[in-house]
């Protein structure tokens, strides 16, 4: 099964006029990172960055001048992506504007059953909250210091470990170093391993819980079914 974890940073928040400014994925295959990842920054054309929008991913319409178009890497988009699952955290916003600059194109709309909501898994899972990806970031202690401003494919691979967490925990988890070159978790998880196999071994075994008169009526029991020959049979027969 292959799945891409994606997001957007988009001019604003009106997908009727705003634009998608950014776009990062990373691909999984049967919920292993492959290491494979797209990331683009595109031109809006006349559309200004919101202030607002810009506090919180820091792209300037200076920076994105000489960056192309939507339609000039739209093949490119839709080839990286191809069969897979589109993942996203509150996938509403983002597939709005995908799917709207999509329409400005002629192109197909992305279907809502090729669509998961990482969001709304949260909030099924999780349903006292908060959701927000860097509050799932702290609920599976995942390290999201350096992420000072949105980013499309920082916060891709931020998501990827919470959605890896969320439908099966930090063992499937193994394979995110190849997106970010560390293999912490795996040492981790190796060390967890040593330290498991040392709690196991009992340093003496526990006390019986029969009676010593319970014990002397159970070794009777084995003598006289020896005497008959029973038990031997048994223990042939199985």
């Amino acid at each position: 099964m292959r799945e891409i974890i994606f997001d957007t940073e988009t001019t604003g928040l009106d997908n009727r006029a705003d634009r998608v400014i950014e776009i990062g994925g990373i691909e999984l295959f049967n919920h292993f990172p492959t290491g494979k990842t797209i990331h683009l920054y595109i031109n809006p054309g006349d559309r200004k960055v919101h202030p607002d929008a810009l506090a919180v991913h820091g792209i300037t319409d200076e920076f994105l001048q000489d960056k192309p178009a939507f339609a000039d890497v739209v093949d490119q988009i839709l080839d990286f992506f191809g069969e897979a699952k589109w993942i996203a955290h509150n996938a509403t916003f983002d597939m709005g504007f995908v799917n709207a600059e999509f329409a400005r194109l002629g192109r197909p709309p992305i279907l809502p059953d090729t669509v998961i909501d990482t969001l709304a898994m949260a909030r099924r899972k999780h349903p006292m909250g908060p959701n927000s990806l860097d509050a799932l970031c702290r609920r599976y202690g995942i390290d999201n210091s350096h992420r000072t401003k949105h980013g499309a494919l920082l916060d891709s691979e931020l998501l990827a470990e919470v959605y890896i967490e969320m439908i099966g925990g930090r063992q499937t988890a193994l394979g995110l170093g190849s997106i970010n070159g560390s293999s912490a978790r795996s040492r981790q998880v190796e060390d967890m391993d040593e330290m498991v196999g040392d709690i196991l071994v009992r340093p003496r075994p526990l006390a019986s819980r029969l009676s010593q008169a319970e014990l002397e009526n159970h070794a009777a029991l084995i003598g006289k079914l020896g005497e008959k020959g029973i038990w031997s049979k048994y223990r042939t027969s199985n």
